[in-house]
């Protein structure tokens, strides 16, 4: 029988590592390469073609959502599994519709991630309980309302809002995603124009609502 082939993705070193541990006490699994942000996770899929990766969502420079769709765009043969503290509706709609196959809760038992990992690795879908319940009771609760998601937004420019709200100035995203600095102050304009925010203070509010980044970040 074959490894399922895995690699980490978050940005917090001893969480990586208890997964780590965790990961490698199973049977039949090995975790074949580690990532503390969204960048580094998609040049390591390339690299080592895992057959799942456990993706955080909120990570520095790229966050795990919008890695998500790339990984899954460019590497169709690796599924994405997010792991995540989060059990609402909103967080969990964004996973999924960005590609994830799986959505485990960070304080699930050490069974359940196993049989999680087993069936995504075999490309079936997994939500764990808890957040199926959740994702259930939210949508009941906000029928006939508008969720809130950066899904009208490009992949780009929901890349370059992240940046801009993590404090890297046009300067440092135009070096960091090779553009040019009146690019990225295009799509600046472009990201305030389409969510009727003109100011920093609000796109940072609209990022932590929508998860694209963490308050705590």
């Amino acid at each position: 029988m074959q490894p399922i082939r895995v690699l980490l993705a978050d940005n917090h070193t001893l969480i990586r590592a208890g997964l780590r541990s965790l990961l490698e006490s199973m049977e039949a699994v090995e975790v074949v390469a580690e990532a503390s942000d969204g960048r580094a996770a998609i040049h390591l899929v390339k690299a080592h073609q895992p057959d799942v990766v456990l993706m955080d969502v909120a990570m520095p420079e790229m966050n795990g959502l919008e890695a998500t769709a790339r990984i899954v765009k460019e590497f169709p043969n690796t599924h994405v599994m997010i792991l995540s503290m989060h059990a609402n509706e909103e967080y969990v709609m964004q996973a999924l519709q960005a590609g994830a196959m799986g959505y485990v809760l960070k304080d699930a038992g050490v069974a359940e991630l196993e049989l999680a990992l087993k069936s995504i690795s075999k490309g079936e879908a997994y939500l764990s309980p808890a957040v199926s319940k959740h994702v259930i009771a939210d949508y009941v609760r906000r029928t006939g309302g508008e969720s809130s998601t950066p899904s009208h937004l490009t992949p780009r420019q929901r890349e370059i809002l992240q940046l801009l709200v993590e404090g890297h100035s046009a300067k440092e995203i135009a070096a960091r995603l090779v553009i040019s600095i009146k690019t990225v102050e295009t799509h600046r304009s472009q990201i305030m124009e389409r969510l009727d925010i003109h100011d920093v203070a609000g796109l940072v509010r609209y990022a932590i609502r929508t998860g694209l980044v963490t308050a705590d970040e």
